[in-house]
């Protein structure tokens, strides 16, 4: 049987990563997709580079366009990320009957809904299991391994440069913008490193994963995003004095007003599996109702890793290649036609327990006045302690955790509690997740 042929745009990071694991595990590859995988032809930006690691014999061009439209190109695989041309290149590779594997997470959170409805009316396959957690195949244990379960929450460590910053924040006490720094130098964070920092990575992936598990169309606009500039490696100190661990988690919940869908620094108590992943690494926690709670962990980025599910997307499609579309697993992992149009909740209406750290003049009465303010928001107290001032302070920490609230609630409180005259700076809010 003839090898399928593909065009592989992009070759760089996980470009280069995928062409050293065809090369490689040819033999194996080969084995268990019953027929040979081979890149047919290469397309980058920068040609004379490309022929140092591809050599003289594989077409390299800088025109995508012409590769996407070579008639003798089986599968375009799509590693150079971004939105365009990205989404142009992988709308007309669909356009003539070709199938697309991707790792582009950001191309799929904007455009995922564009871009499947076309391949679905086309009858070819888009692969991503690489778009979302590097090696880790979560897209294959969500779409095909779990079926037989109503998924009730996922939560993840979804951004490896985020969980090095605050491992390394935690483990040596240091400043975010010094760990940053370190993280810039080791090349786990890039030269402008706002997409990790900032959480919209995380969305990215979270976004795709919730429309699979839930079966909703994929809808970034709706997720809510916060990042860990702010972060003070005090909060990470009082955290683990509670018995939890910060972590940047991706958390998207099927509740009874709808779906929930955020990213932000959380509360995780240290008995959790996801409060142990330490440096770059991801793990995913999914809660079905029939299996419980599964983890999936391992590396999230990376050359290699990610190219390990770039080449099983490959595999996946030349397996199921010339099968009738409609016998294939969906994109989403639910039929079109069943696609479940759920309201997608605010922030605001999350329901979650909370962090507090709240800087105020050690005097009497400061703690009741919080107290009262709490109380009046339908906030109760769960645990809290104060620092004892050093000698000669007139100025303190009060550390709490509450049960659960309403955002809103919380927020009108915070604006209650930083306007009185004792309380000192902006209250520091973390929420907090038990994960079970």
């Amino acid at each position: 049987m003839n090898p399928v042929r593909v065009g592989l745009i992009g070759l760089g990071t996980v470009g280069g990563g995928t062409f050293a694991v065809l090369e490689r595990n040819q033999q194996e590859i080969t084995r268990r997709a019953g027929r040979g995988i081979e890149i047919a032809a290469v397309a980058v930006r920068d040609v004379a580079k490309a022929r140092r690691l591809v050599g003289e014999a594989l077409p390299v061009t800088d025109r995508p366009l012409e590769l996407v439209r070579q008639p003798d190109i089986d599968i375009v695989v799509e590693l150079m990320g971004g939105y365009e041309p990205a989404r142009t290149l992988v709308l007309e590779a669909i356009a003539h009957g070709k199938h697309v594997v991707t790792a582009n997470k950001a191309l799929l959170a904007r455009h995922g809904n564009e871009i499947f409805e076309a391949a679905r009316a086309r009858g070819v396959m888009v692969a991503f299991e690489a778009a979302v957690a590097g090696g880790i195949p979560i897209i294959k244990a969500l779409r095909e391994g779990l079926t037989a379960n109503r998924i009730e929450w996922i939560a993840g460590i979804i951004n490896g440069t985020s969980n090095f910053i605050l491992s390394e924040m935690r483990a040596r006490g240091l400043p975010f913008e010094a760990v940053l720094a370190e993280a810039q130098r080791l090349g786990y964070a890039e030269a402008d490193p706002t997409f990790d920092i900032e959480g919209v990575d995380a969305a990215h992936k979270l976004t795709i994963l919730s429309a699979i598990a839930f079966g909703v169309p994929i809808n970034f606009d709706a997720a809510y995003t916060e990042g860990i500039g702010r972060l003070a490696a005090a909060d990470i100190k009082y955290a683990e004095q509670l018995g939890y661990r910060i972590k940047l988690l991706g958390i998207t919940k099927r509740t009874a007003l709808g779906v929930e869908l955020r990213v932000h620094p959380t509360l995780v108590p240290m008995q959790r599996l996801l409060a142990s992943v330490e440096g770059a690494m991801n793990a995913v926690l999914v809660k079905g109702d029939a299996v419980g709670v599964t983890l999936y962990y391992g590396k999230g980025a990376g050359a290699e890793p990610t190219a390990s599910a770039v080449v099983a997307d490959l595999v996946d499609v030349t397996r199921m290649h010339t099968a009738d579309p409609e016998n294939r697993v969906p994109h989403l992992a639910f039929q079109a036609e069943h696609m479940a149009d759920l309201p997608w909740l605010s922030i605001d209406d999350t329901v979650t327990s909370y962090y507090f750290r709240m800087r105020v003049a050690d005097r009497p009465g400061v703690l009741a006045d919080i107290a009262r303010i709490l109380a009046d928001h339908r906030i109760s107290i769960d645990a809290l302690f104060q620092r004892e001032p050093g000698e000669g302070e007139s100025q303190t920490d009060i550390i709490m955790l509450t049960h659960d609230a309403v955002e809103r609630d919380v927020n009108r409180a915070i604006a209650a509690i930083e306007a009185l005259p004792t309380v000192l700076a902006k209250v520091i809010r973390i929420r907090q997740e038990e994960l079970v």
